[in-house]
């Protein structure tokens, strides 16, 4: 079965509209690397400051391979002038990891 990746960011208020911009404009290297089946950046509604970027794929080895090649490459870049590299908006980040072991669609 495949395997979700759930990247936590601790994002301060201040920081919100910038990490959303930042994911608005990114690459799009995720969708065609080998393997990724699914992208959602979801945004807090109450009582916290985390948002979730949940990612699934189709093994563990496809994730990895992602992690190491494109994923690497994208987040080495520079931001904005003059070789300055951007400044995280999250304040924090944890990834949970999950098997999926049902699933279900709507019928």
């Amino acid at each position: 079965m495949s395997v979700v990746k759930i990247n936590v960011l601790t994002v301060p208020d201040e920081q919100r509209e910038v990490l959303e911009k930042r994911f608005a404009s990114r690459a799009h290297t995720v969708e065609s690397s080998d393997g990724f089946e699914w992208f959602e950046l979801l945004r807090p509604v109450e009582g916290t400051d985390q948002y979730l970027v949940y990612t699934r794929w189709r093994d563990e080895a496809a994730f990895q391979a992602w992690m190491e090649g494109p994923m690497k490459a994208a987040h080495q870049g520079t931001g904005g002038g003059e070789g300055e590299k951007q400044r995280p908006a999250a304040a924090g980040s944890t990834l949970w990891s999950f098997e999926v072991v049902q699933q279900a669609s709507p019928k």
